[in-house]
């Protein structure tokens, strides 16, 4: 008796089967569906139902995939380094699905340009900005002949080589989502947020590279991200790469006092404040426990009371005229260098603008002016460069020599994304990241935070720093 052939359809991000083979390994990768009677699966299951089809003999039709092997040649041959060089053989040897995290600036871009020659597949390749989508199509359609397309910021123009927003790749991905055999996401440190998983779960695409500088997530993300795109494969640090691939760097740490007036104005502040977090008795350093502090804080006078006083203490620390100061002197000591400041929030990167009569990038800034801006920067007519968080990561600005952390959150992967931007090697080039905290405060705990980093542990000047 025949075998009966097994049909694979895509469905609005999904695989379904009308039937399927007595196997238990296919059953447990679908669900029957109790509206239409067909088996359903995600679409990210697509390469394990084929593959297991195959394994078995098993004889199937394909009509959910709309893509097929293409011709992909590099337009200049690639000589990788042997970091870019291990990650792309680590990610073949594991059949082209995983996780790659590399520094800043150690050319992550070119790896998976490397990556889309060996696949011979159209591909998507998934980031977080618009900024980011118009670099990654630039190198793109460098290194190959065809058209690259782009989807996002109001174009929409796909190609066999596509680049799109995060945001636009979840919005289009139950139309698009069988278009694509190899998926790359950049900065995939992203893909966990319930919004996003979409991207990878409506795919087809049975080939996938997730790439960052830093992976891991304080909320345990980086797992749902090998779920989505596989394993870690390759890891690299920055302390590795220093010094020969990137630029030797130094990390100074600079504490300002505050004022009497801005010390009293915060003590009364904190006061106000953890005297409601202690009545409460919860732990802020869980999410849980910040949940509850943000939710009790609005049912009492209290509580609105407390939440203005965490608000104004950590507005004091953070923006203290002592810092101003100390800005303004690594300024002067550095005016030959072209520096990147990054602050916490757009109000402090806006007062700045005021203060030292230059322009602000923010995620306000509307793109064309953002081009601008990083286009004069990079020609030294703009020396420096204020911004919050616009440029934590992705957008390349290989001609800063020197960062300053003026306010940040607590997080490692805030913190070594600033670092990175500031990494990229040139010749001569000794970067200088400088964190300014305002001392006696809590923003001491935060620094504390963010450094807990290899890259911060380090010896600070590396023997070959003069390279």
């Amino acid at each position: 008796m025949p075998i009966p052939l097994t049909e694979l359809h895509y469905d609005s991000g999904t695989l379904v089967a009308p039937t399927l083979p007595d196997d238990e390994r296919l059953h447990a990768l679908f669900q029957k569906d109790g509206r239409t009677g067909v088996f359903r699966a995600p679409a990210l299951h697509y390469r394990d139902v084929v593959l297991r089809l195959r394994e078995c003999g098993l004889p199937y039709e394909d009509r959910a995939k709309r893509f097929e092997p293409v011709e992909l040649p590099l337009t200049v041959p690639i000589e990788p380094f042997p970091h870019q060089r291990a990650a792309l053989e680590a990610w073949t040897r594991a059949g082209g699905r995983g996780l790659v995290e590399l520094p800043t600036g150690a050319g992550k871009t070119l790896l998976a340009v490397l990556a889309i020659a060996w696949v011979k597949r159209p591909t998507l390749v998934v980031v977080p900005t618009l900024d980011l989508m118009a670099q990654w199509q630039g190198v793109l359609a460098k290194h190959f002949s065809g058209p690259v397309g782009m989807v996002g910021g109001g174009v929409n123009d796909r190609q066999t080589l596509t680049v799109t927003t995060y945001d636009s790749a979840a919005m289009q991905m139950e139309f698009t989502g069988n278009r694509f055999g190899l998926l790359i996401c950049d900065e995939c440190h992203h893909l966990p947020a319930p919004s996003y998983r979409f991207i990878a779960e409506g795919t087809l695409a049975p080939y996938r590279l997730g790439l960052t500088a830093t992976l891991e997530r304080a909320d345990g993300g980086e797992r749902v991200c090998e779920e989505l795109l596989g394993p870690l494969v390759h890891r690299t640090g920055i302390d590795e790469l220093q010094g020969q691939y990137l630029a030797p760097y130094e990390v100074r740490r600079i504490e300002v006092p505050l004022t009497p007036d801005e010390k009293t104005r915060y003590d009364e502040a904190r006061g106000r404040y953890l005297t409601f977090v202690r009545k409460l008795g919860v732990p802020l350093a869980s999410p849980e426990g910040w949940a509850r502090f943000l939710a009790q804080s609005q049912r009492s006078d209290e509580g609105r009371a407390a939440y203005r006083g965490y608000r104004e203490q950590r507005r004091i620390a953070l923006t203290s005229s002592g810092k101003l100061d100390a800005l303004w002197k690594i300024l002067l000591e550095h005016r030959e260098d072209r520096a990147i400041v990054f602050t916490d929030d757009n109000e402090t990167v806006y007062t700045l603008a005021r203060k030292l009569l230059l322009p602000a990038l923010t995620h306000h800034t509307p793109l064309p002016e953002r081009k601008a801006l990083l286009a004069a920067f990079a020609s030294a007519e703009l020396p420096v460069l204020l911004t919050s968080r616009v440029l934590n990561e992705g957008v390349d600005v290989p001609d800063a020599r020197v960062g300053v952390v003026l306010s940040g959150s607590g997080s490692v992967r805030e913190h070594v994304q600033r670092l990175g931007r500031i990494l990229r090697k040139r010749p001569g080039k000794r970067a200088l990241l400088y964190e300014v905290c305002s001392a006696q405060t809590a923003e001491s705990g935060i620094s504390e935070r963010r450094r807990q980093h290899r890259a911060y542990q380090e010896p600070e000047a590396p023997p070959d720093a003069g390279t």
